[in-house]
């Protein structure tokens, strides 16, 4: 058995060596993100924060990746993807060690901006990783099974959450906020075994630079990338108001977070069918149609469901979403020559980022005036609106 698996990893077009600390690496930085952010919330309602004052710490998560998204990309496309990786997950780790040891309003401000900036650097230079780890008979594997590994992470953050809580309706943040620092260090030394490529095009790269606005040419782009950032922004809104939902609603921590894991359960089990999917339906179809049907999984939360009934409704969501975002991610590589795709990979963050921005105000906005229910409906709208954009401007082939 063990020379049949040895056979496979040296027949394979997949560089395991590369991809291996890579999916460590990233399951990491996802579970500390999703049980930072759901931690965040819960320190904000102990700290008798507006609903509003929670949109603006959320927003902060955005700012530098909205500043830097270009420069980053440039630097990977030269090369850097490795050593980007290395640097964001040191930034990452000061973040998390912040809001252990400062976790005031001015604090969960600050190291937000800070953790958005460790962020960027790590999504856009892993998911550069994942080129560069697949073969040309391989990226969709390869791109599955890194959503695969993200989509665990981000269903054990919200689990630990639920898991130290119990039955409480806030659970200790402080020790939360140490288990992500503690997670954060081991991502660190992960990152630290991802090697270099050695093929630097800092001298020819000056040469192969191409324009932002040659990229943003490319027809269909624009509107897989706006389909992207609708659908990240709406699930970070979720995760940072499902907990004000079970407030509203009476649901204690264990079942909030227990909603999200299976969501994230839902994500993680699309993307295992990702490349099977793909094969069968297409790239194309399958984007509009799984972008479409987790709108309409957002509307349905507006409703007041009995808590099974939000779990289905919730699992919905979750699949649907796997599947879109991972094809917004490798639908844009697809579309861009080598020498340009860090650079638009980055700007597909950094769009992402903009509308994280944006949304939790307006969000917050929402939410405000029209309950947390509304925002469900207004989330929705926007996500089947972007649906239907890809329908029209689908390049024809």
């Amino acid at each position: 058995m063990f020379e049949k698996l040895a056979a496979h990893f040296r027949n394979s077009d997949i560089n395991y060596p590369l991809l291996v600390p890579l999916l460590v690496s990233s399951f990491l930085i996802q579970m500390v993100t999703a049980l930072v952010r759901v931690t965040i919330s819960y320190r904000a309602v102990e700290l008798g924060l507006s609903i509003i004052g929670l949109g603006f710490i959320a927003c902060a998560f955005a700012i530098f990746p909205i500043l830097i998204a270009v420069q980053v990309g440039r630097y990977i496309d030269r090369g850097h993807d490795a050593r980007t990786t290395w640097v964001g997950s040191a930034i990452f780790l000061i973040s998390i060690a912040g809001f252990a040891v400062w976790a005031t309003p001015a604090g969960l401000l600050v190291f937000s901006a800070v953790m958005g900036l460790g962020h960027i650097m790590l999504m856009a230079s892993q998911q550069m990783l994942c080129v560069r780890a697949a073969g040309p008979k391989s990226l969709e594997g390869v791109f599955g099974n890194f959503m695969v590994a993200n989509s665990v992470g981000q269903g054990l953050g919200p689990y630990v959450v639920g898991w130290l809580g119990g039955n409480a309706h806030v659970p200790p943040t402080g020790q939360l906020f140490v288990v992500g620092a503690a997670c954060s260090a081991v991502a660190l030394a992960v990152s630290l075994m991802l090697r270099p490529s050695g093929e630097t095009r800092a001298g020819k790269g000056q040469a192969e630079i191409v324009p932002v606005s040659q990229i943003l040419r490319i027809p269909g782009l624009i509107a897989v990338i706006m389909a992207g950032v609708i659908l990240v922004a709406a699930s970070d809104t979720v995760i940072v108001y499902i907990p004000l939902l079970g407030a509203e609603r009476h649901i204690d921590v264990h079942d909030i977070g227990l909603l999200l894991t299976v969501r994230a359960a839902a994500s993680m089990t699309a993307r295992l069918f990702y490349s099977r999917m793909v094969t069968a339906f297409g790239r194309w179809p399958l984007m509009t149609a799984s972008t479409c049907v987790c709108g309409l999984s957002y509307a349905v939360f507006a409703l007041p469901l009995p808590l099974w009934a939000m779990h289905i409704a919730i699992a919905m969501m979750g699949f649907s979403f796997g599947l879109a975002t991972t094809l917004s991610i490798t639908i844009v590589v697809d579309m861009t020559s080598v020498s340009a795709r860090g650079t638009t990979n980055s700007l597909r963050i950094m769009s992402n980022r903009i509308g994280q921005f944006v949304m939790p105000f307006g969000a917050g906005l929402v939410a405000a005036a029209a309950s947390v229910g509304g925002l469900f409906v207004a989330l929705a709208v926007a996500i089947v609106a972007a649906s239907g954009a890809m329908l029209f401007k689908r390049p024809q082939t």
